[in-house]
């Protein structure tokens, strides 16, 4: 695969290292000569070490095969989470460093969750586009809310903080973009 071709929650096989790529940053070239880089930013699954480094667009790097299964989230204890597949009900763990960023969307409803499996251990999920969380605490709205678009932070029952909207209140449910971590609408 070329480098121009990664995006997040992708593994590489990087000199016998599993790295999964956590963010992903696109550099243009600021010369006409130049080539558009791609830093990539991740950890190695084994050793939890950060890995970053960066590409060119026609570089071809290595991907770990690994297959997609549907899971679902049960529970999360001390230092991992334990997710069961939908169709084996066979239950993986996974420690939360591995889910930092995951774990600001998981509820106990949540569907849509897909686990990528190689050699039958799991490497890490991967979440539905959008969640709905509910807000827990917010500042009160104002009565004389402006016709202007104003926002203020809102603290959803996974510990999320978000910019939402003026007018909405503790108790409303919102959806969410996980990739973004922005506030999308109300439900």
């Amino acid at each position: 695969m070329k480098a121009s071709e990664l995006k997040k929650g992708l593994v590489l096989d990087i000199d016998g290292r599993k790295i999964i790529i956590k963010a992903l940053d696109i550099q243009s070239p600021s010369s006409r000569s130049g080539s558009t880089l791609y830093k990539v930013r991740g950890f190695d699954l084994v050793t939890r070490q950060k890995y970053e480094n960066r590409f060119k667009g026609d570089e071809v790097i290595q991907m770990v095969d690994f297959s997609r299964r549907a899971v679902q989230y049960l529970y999360k204890d001390a230092d991992s989470c334990t997710f069961m597949d939908k169709e084996t009900y066979e239950q993986y763990m996974l420690g939360t460093e591995v889910l930092e960023d995951e774990l600001r969307y998981l509820t106990d409803d949540l569907d849509g969750i897909s686990a990528m499996i190689a050699d039958d251990v799991i490497l890490g999920i991967e979440l539905p586009a959008t969640v709905v969380l509910e807000i827990i605490e917010t500042v009160p709205g104002m009565k004389a809310a402006s016709a202007s678009a104003r926002n203020k932070p809102a603290t959803l029952n996974t510990g999320l903080v978000v910019q939402v909207p003026e007018y909405l209140t503790p108790g409303e449910r919102i959806k969410i973009n996980t990739l973004t971590g922005e506030y999308i609408s109300r439900v």
